[in-house]
């Protein structure tokens, strides 16, 4: 018998649980032994809840029980989180978790002990809820050297943009009902600013290079700009909109950002709706490999976390996950990445399109029915930097969304 603790007993945390009681029987084969869930520590009681046996208020019941060989940490946030999972790691525990945050600040560190001790800290849940990303990248693609990896990380902000795209509804009307219906936090900051993405990307970047990579030096921008116009604008172009976090090698460097994307509906990630998530990645030896499915939610993510919960208890006296360093790595530089722009502009295109080339160069020029006063126009492949420099020079920018080729 492998016994394990869940620490908290929230969305993903009761999740976990109904997850071991509903399917014990098959993840005991798979692990080849019975797990068995000992302790679950929440501040609350839940009486009525056969739970509520299992429940401990005292982080050192789990830590100083030697039958405890597992431990789910799923109360999120960076305290007492990361105090609690280091405690555990270095009494010899194997750690399992969902929380981004914990992993995106301390990853290299707690990756560390774990390997100093032959143990696990395994974390597929925090990026992408149930699709199986970070496995991918730690054990099936360890024989290619990843280029790129572009994905729709967050299901609030895709659920969002689909429906501004598709009803014609403007934001605040699709925030409203992305938290009626429970997809979006009252507080929905880090969701629509970028913040859940980036530190999803954060993650994922850390991996593919082997070095810390800080969310906070990744630029990001939400969606909260994102209008019904410049919805018409992609239509009338025959692409989407989509809030797109993405690292990519340039040369011997690394650039990640997180920001609303144009993309054609052919592009891989340009037919993800709805609360789905996605990632896109690329190999230098594989080519391109798309990963789908729920990105959030309390069963989806609870079947992560106990597929990783399944991976330790098979390897109790080994570490199998792919280590990142703790030295930085530094990004380039926003300001040296090249892509073309999307630009709206004030004004009537026939009186201004002479003024915009003789600033940008030729240009594509776009205008879309049911927009007046103003016209779009795709710029030819530029850096941000010299994007920067024009637009500070023209007059009268609406708005400015990337185009991801």
């Amino acid at each position: 018998m492998v016994n394990i603790a869940v620490m908290g007993y929230g969305t993903v945390g009761s999740g976990v649980v109904e997850v071991i009681n509903t399917n014990g029987e098959l993840i005991n084969q798979r692990a080849g032994d019975e797990i068995n869930v000992k302790y679950v520590l929440d501040i609350r009681d839940f009486p009525g809840d056969p739970v509520q046996e299992k429940i401990v208020h005292d982080i050192d019941t789990i830590i100083d029980d030697p039958e405890i060989r597992i431990v789910v940490e799923v109360m999120g946030g960076i305290e007492p989180a990361y105090t609690f999972v280091k405690r555990c790691l270095e009494a010899g525990k194997s750690v399992v978790t969902s929380n981004k945050a914990l992993v995106a600040k301390h990853g290299a560190e707690l990756l560390s002990i774990a390997r100093e001790r032959e143990l696990n800290f395994l974390f597929e849940a925090s990026v992408g809820g149930g699709i199986p990303i970070i496995r991918a990248l730690n054990s099936s693609l360890t024989a290619d050297k990843i280029e790129e990896i572009t994905g729709i990380l967050n299901g609030t902000t895709n659920y969002m943009l689909s429906k501004m795209f598709y009803e014609g509804a403007d934001y605040d009307e699709v925030l409203k009902e992305a938290q009626d219906n429970g997809y979006a936090e009252r507080n929905p900051e880090a969701d629509v600013e970028g913040y859940d993405a980036c530190r999803k990307i954060a993650i994922l970047s850390s991996l593919i290079s082997g070095q810390q990579v800080d969310f906070e030096d990744i630029y990001t921008e939400g969606i909260t700009k994102i209008t019904k116009e410049d919805m018409l604008y992609a239509k009338e172009m025959g692409m989407t909109i989509k809030l797109l976090a993405s690292s990519k090698r340039h040369g011997d460097h690394l650039h990640a950002i997180v920001a609303p994307a144009l993309l054609h509906k052919s592009h891989p990630l340009g037919s993800v709706d709805d609360v789905f998530n996605a990632v896109f990645v690329h190999g230098n030896v594989l080519g391109d490999a798309m990963f789908y499915g729920s990105g959030a939610g309390k069963l989806p993510t609870a079947s992560a976390v106990v597929a990783d919960v399944v991976d330790a208890a098979k390897h109790l006296h080994r570490n199998i996950m792919t280590m990142w360093k703790n030295e930085k790595l530094e990004l380039l530089p926003i300001e040296d990445t090249s892509r073309k722009f999307f630009v709206r502009m004030s004004g009537s295109a026939q009186s201004r399109q002479a003024e915009v080339e003789n600033l940008f160069g030729e240009v594509q020029i776009v205008e879309a029915d049911g927009v007046e006063g103003e016209f779009g126009f795709i710029t030819g492949e530029m850096t941000e930097g010299e994007y920067g420099q024009k637009a500070a020079k023209a007059g009268g920018i609406l708005h400015m969304i990337r185009i991801e080729e």
